[in-house]
């Protein structure tokens, strides 16, 4: 199995630096490459050529395996469509478990065990019901992933759950079970509404995944995504409230800079990696000054 992250690629008491490899490059040479470039030898699977990895033929899946072994890169978590913005709490849940099928087969043969899923977005039901509705099917995934070994990490972004710390808690507890976890991603606050580090305090404890990402809201009311640091999005903050809580795990750069599969964008090539290293290289600078900072209580410096 590759090794995880040695110790000069890790910092303020975290796991591995790694990133979403899609972000940087569609097929695995870029992704490589860039994780080359920045040192790190840990990765998150999304998409390969375009392609979902629980859609990948068995050949590819295989190729793609060998590439990472031989590259000595570890995959330390892999990015799922359940219950993601494309999937409606309306839809057939047989979609979610079957991708969890092959999922738990692939992520056997990485050696990786953190699935990140999300809470459905509503379709005209009622809060009630769409309250419901997640909360069944989140059980019923969970005792899927608990029996196959794995751990689901829900993502502050889209469905029932993705925007409030309540409904997150109330997630947690309602399905009661270790194998459903929460992933907290620094950069999601800006385009729902939120401030981050008023979440995270509360969800902290509960948190299996970190992606970094950074964020400005523009005049028109979009969103502008920036390199870690450099935004709205108080990174640094949530940084120092995960240290504090006593995260060990991995911080994961998905920087929003060239892909962002919810709004189609996907500019591939050379422009793409350098902008994914280059926010590699933020990340790399923000965690030197979380290192000399400890934290407040409210992760401020």
């Amino acid at each position: 199995m590759p090794r995880l992250g040695t110790a000069r690629h890790r910092a303020a008491g975290f796991g591995p630096l790694a990133g979403i490899g899609d972000e940087a490059a569609p097929g695995t040479d870029g992704q490589l490459a860039a994780l080359r470039q920045l040192g790190w030898n840990a990765i998150e699977l999304r998409t390969v050529d375009g392609t979902a990895l629980a859609d990948l033929s068995a050949a590819a899946f295989n190729t793609l395996t060998r590439r990472l072994a031989d590259a000595g890169v570890t995959v330390i978590a892999v990015a799922s469509r359940i219950g993601n913005w494309s999937r409606p709490v309306t839809g057939d849940l047989a979609v979610d478990l079957a991708e969890l099928d092959v999922l738990a087969e692939r992520c056997a043969a990485l050696g990786c065990r953190l699935v990140r899923i999300m809470s459905y977005p509503n379709d005209g039901l009622t809060e009630t019901e769409w309250a419901d509705r997640v909360l069944a099917r989140t059980a019923v995934l969970a005792d899927r992933a608990e029996r196959a070994g794995l751990v689901l990490v829900h993502e502050n972004c889209a469905g029932w759950a993705g925007d409030r710390a309540d409904r997150a808690l109330r997630l947690l507890r309602g399905v009661g079970n270790p194998a459903l976890r929460l992933l907290f991603d620094t950069g999601n606050g800006v385009p729902y509404g939120y401030r981050a580090p008023d979440m995270l305090e509360d969800l902290a404890p509960y948190v299996a995944h970190v992606h970094i990402k950074d964020a400005v809201r523009t005049p028109d009311g979009t969103t502008a995504y920036t390199l870690p640091g450099e935004g709205g999005a108080e990174v640094a903050a949530c940084l120092r409230i995960l240290a504090s809580h006593g995260y060990t795990g991995a911080l994961s750069l998905e920087p929003h800079l060239a892909v962002r599969p919810h709004d189609g964008l996907v500019r591939a090539g050379e422009d793409a990696g350098a902008l994914f290293v280059r926010a590699g290289q933020a990340l790399t600078r923000l965690l030197r000054t979380v290192e000399a900072a400890p934290a407040h209580p409210d992760g401020t410096a």
